[in-house]
């Protein structure tokens, strides 16, 4: 049976064939280590990494492509921003829609050095007054940090207008763009986005283990990782130049070449034009699944903006249940639960039975969203 896939929002998937090739291209070819070395294998590897680099600046409206630091995934580079830039007594604003990536560092900051954290709350739907943010303002708060969209519900927030909330009290604003790198439009200087924190194996479809943290120049971490740069290797001290500084240890050259192929695919495709046909079928698959009665569509609703993620609960079975029939009688890959947020199934009124989520992507098909929803149906019909 070919399979369905459905679960972009947590890896994409099919990969546009340019990405593995690049990567066994790599292998075979430069299998050298980047930047410790002069002979032609290592600098063919640190080119691929310049490269990829300057293919993100383009993406993101970065001016320096040095600052971009490569990460293992969102989760790394959220941590280096966050663990990097907090110190004892800071004030710190998030919502209460966001990843585990984010509210774990935080509750770790609070018991560890007094670092204390404000969740704006959302309405149901994942939306958010800016309003709100800027009333949980205070005079020591040093950060912003907010996803772009809900991995959840799909919701879009107004980073540009938090971003000047922030700005106006002194604070910066670090964005997860797990959901949105490559999915929605990013446009840091436009959208005062102090850091950036984006995965490269979702909307960049590059493949897992990729990814990287964006930094304005302004703005220095203490590094969460110190060792091995190839660079003023004489010191005792972590390296101040940039990347070098961020990127101890050998990189995943492979990886990134393959990235840089995923987000070669996302320039080419454009990402409003992605972006646009993602709603689209978040918006078809919204209309199927509520005409079947005792099932709730999480998130904003139908013709509102979202991103490519429609999550939904069903009273008459349980959302894992139906993720395994999905999975085993129709090949249609989901993923069911609490998805790594807590704070957004609270939120949503679905902290006691999670939710199914079906996320599609850049490869997404009418057939396969058609197949989805007959699915669902005969599932509905059976129950």
């Amino acid at each position: 049976m070919e399979i369905v896939y459905l679960d972009n929002a947590a890896s994409s998937w099919p990969k546009p064939p340019s990405v593995s090739k690049a990567m066994a291209d790599t292998v075979d070819r430069f299998g050298a280590n980047p930047g410790r070395g002069t002979h032609r294998m290592a600098v063919e590897a640190g080119k691929i990494l310049f490269s990829t680099r300057r293919k993100l600046a383009q993406l993101f409206q970065i001016r320096n492509p040095n600052d971009i630091a490569f990460a293992l995934n969102t989760t790394y580079a959220l941590n280096m921003a966050i663990l990097g830039y907090l110190k004892q007594g800071d004030h710190v604003v998030c919502t209460a829609v966001e990843h585990n990536a984010v509210r774990r560092p935080l509750e770790r900051l609070k018991e560890a050095v007094d670092v204390t954290v404000t969740y704006v709350e959302t309405l149901e739907d994942g939306s958010l007054n800016p309003a709100d943010v800027k009333r949980s303002m205070m005079p020591n708060t040093k950060l912003v940090v907010i996803n772009h969209s809900s991995n959840v519900l799909g919701s879009i927030l107004p980073i540009e207008e938090i971003a000047e909330i922030a700005h106006v009290h002194g604070a910066k604003i670090l964005v997860d763009a797990a959901q949105s790198a490559g999915i929605l439009p990013i446009d840091v200087e436009k959208m005062g986005i102090d850091m950036l924190a984006f995965p490269g194996h979702k909307g960049l479809y590059g493949p897992q283990g990729t990814g990287g943290l964006y930094l304005h120049p302004d703005i220095e971490l203490d590094p969460v990782i110190t060792g091995g740069t190839g660079s003023q290797s004489e010191s005792i001290q972590q390296p101040n130049v940039r990347p070098d500084r961020y990127e101890s240890g050998t990189q995943n050259v492979p990886g990134i070449a393959g990235l840089g192929e995923g987000v070669d695919a996302v320039l080419h495709e454009k990402v409003q034009n992605i972006h646009n046909r993602e709603w689209g079928y978040t918006q078809r698959m919204m209309e199927g699944l509520l005409r079947l009665s005792g099932l709730k569509v999480l998130g904003p609703a139908l013709g509102q903006p979202r991103t490519g993620i429609v999550s939904f609960t069903a009273d008459w079975i349980d959302s894992s249940e139906l993720a395994y029939i999905l999975d085993q009688h129709f090949g249609i890959a989901v993923r069911a639960g609490f998805h790594c947020s807590p704070l957004a199934h609270r939120t949503a009124k679905t902290e006691k039975t999670g939710a199914v989520r079906a996320s599609v992507g850049m490869f997404t098909t009418d057939d396969e969203v058609d197949r989805f929803l007959e699915a669902m149906k005969q599932i509905h019909a059976a129950y």
